[in-house]
């Protein structure tokens, strides 16, 4: 196992650890508040010195470097995360406190992130350009190529700690670049070991730089040090649109906040939408962007459907992540919980109906269940990021969708239905990024095209998709003689 007096841990900045007069932050478990180890927050020079040393590292080195060598490098960390496993899953649950299998799910994600970054790197394609489809461009040849950007500052949240840092870190190596990487403050300690298993691989020293601390302090200094050519954020929609402001001319990936509609008509299979939605509103306690938050149900099936999810959710065993048996552990935070707790108690007040859950332990929060929804409400209006379902029963494709369209936020949607052509014109009609048919909203996967809409963010994950927002076409002309 993990040596939990080892969790100490400062920037590291071209293979160098700095933590001496530096800040120092603790790191707490969130089920228990147990204090699991400590950073040293980074500087403003050290900022500096991140990003200025990433940029020497792919001007002398990343930028040379072959593809089968980057691809090699990736395929390695994947092997020995793999061997790792276990270890990195106990970490997960105690720095995030997410239930153990949980965590387990992630360290596998991760690890298949990497090796889909390691094809991607020796599957960068640009193409032959027909010269002479315009006049004058007879006896010319023309060849666009992908080409690196340079430095990559990549900021990540709590939330999934390793895979979304890795959605960032293994397509800047696979094209080329070098990262500095600030991971979320609340869960640090996963980054720096991934880290040790990168450089382990064989990633040259630089290429990967992580500064610690809080975001407040460390944000502005890293978006707009003009050596960055590109910054990539997952976290919340206020931040992730004042980094786009601080950002200016760089290129930018947001992936931001949804509030995640579900639809299930009368003839989908309630048995298979209450188990999806079981799974989208409460795993890692509801605190994923695509988290099954708004489900709306036919009248014709509502209360049927409603028996079985609350039977469902009522037996869903909270607890000690660390505990095999745990299907869903705490909230990040006590502050985070009572937010939660308080929204509840709002819509208390303006008439909702709590079916199930709704009360709160410190960081842990009942798996909820909401009925009796107004638009007005924050459980339904805005992104609640905690584990709570609200229920609106609905009568009228046309009237659900304008419903479901009603909000800012686009990000996954998910709908349940037998007929196939309902099921494409519905998908066709919302305004998210991506929609899921017969599949919860909170449904992902490693290599898909991964972004929102609207104030969901800009931009897309996934590595292919990924390595195209990393790199620039670059065109080159050849006139023959």
């Amino acid at each position: 196992m993990i040596d939990m007096d080892a969790y100490f841990f400062g920037s590291f900045i071209n293979g160098e650890e700095r933590k001496d007069g530096r800040k120092e932050m603790e790191v707490f478990n969130p089920f228990n508040n147990e204090v699991i180890g400590k950073i040293f927050c980074a500087t403003s020079e050290d900022i500096k010195d991140a990003v200025n040393t990433a940029q020497q590292v792919f001007l002398d080195t990343m930028k040379k470097m072959p593809a089968y060598e980057r691809s090699k490098i990736l395929r390695k960390t994947a092997d020995l995360l793999e061997g790792k496993a276990e270890e990195f899953a106990n970490l997960l649950s105690l720095e995030a406190g997410k239930p153990i299998r949980e965590s387990r799910g992630e360290v596998t994600r991760a690890t298949q992130v990497l090796r889909f970054a390691s094809e991607g790197a020796k599957s960068i394609y640009g193409e032959q350009i027909p010269m002479d489809s315009a006049i004058g461009g007879e006896n010319q040849i023309g060849i666009s190529k992908r080409v690196p950007l340079g430095v990559v500052a990549a900021i990540t949240p709590f939330n999934f700690p390793l895979n979304l840092a890795l959605h960032k870190i293994a397509p800047a190596i696979a094209v080329g670049n070098t990262i500095v990487l600030k991971p979320a403050e609340k869960t640090p300690l996963s980054a720096v070991l991934i880290n040790q298993l990168f450089e382990e691989a064989g990633l040259p020293k630089g290429a990967l730089n992580i500064v610690m601390g809080p975001g407040q302090d460390l944000v502005e200094p890293l978006v707009t040090h003009p050596k960055v050519k590109k910054v990539t954020f997952t976290g919340s929609g206020a931040v992730g649109w004042k980094i786009d402001e601080m950002a200016k001319r760089k290129k930018v990936t947001l992936e931001l906040g949804s509030n995640a509609p579900n639809i299930i008509f009368e003839d989908g299979d309630l048995d298979v939408a209450v188990n999806a939605i079981v799974m989208g509103g409460y795993t890692y306690a509801g605190q994923a962007c695509v988290s099954a938050q708004r489900t709306y149900v036919h009248e014709s099936v509502y209360d049927e459907f409603l028996e079985k999810l609350v039977a469902k959710v009522r037996v869903l065993k909270m607890g000690d992540p660390r505990e095999e048996s745990t299907e869903m552990g705490p909230m990040i935070t006590e502050d985070a919980a009572k937010r939660a707790e308080s929204w509840i108690k709002e819509a208390i007040d303006q008439g909702a109906s709590v079916l199930t859950g709704g009360n709160r332990n410190g960081t842990l929060l009942e798996p909820t269940i909401i009925s009796n929804i107004t638009p007005e409400m924050k459980v339904f209006c805005a992104e609640v990021f905690a584990p709570i379902v609200v229920i609106i029963p609905f009568s009228d494709e046309e009237d659900v969708i304008a419903s479901a369209n009603d909000t800012e936020l686009g990000l996954h949607a998910g709908v349940f239905t037998a007929d196939i052509n309902r099921a494409m014109r519905v998908a066709d009609s919302i305004e998210t990024g991506g929609v899921w048919i017969n599949e919860v909203s909170v449904r992902r996967y490693d290599h898909i095209p991964y972004g929102g809409v609207k104030d969901s963010g800009v931009g897309k994950e996934g590595i292919k998709y990924a390595i195209e927002e990393m790199t620039d076409t670059k065109f080159l002309g050849i006139r023959l003689y």
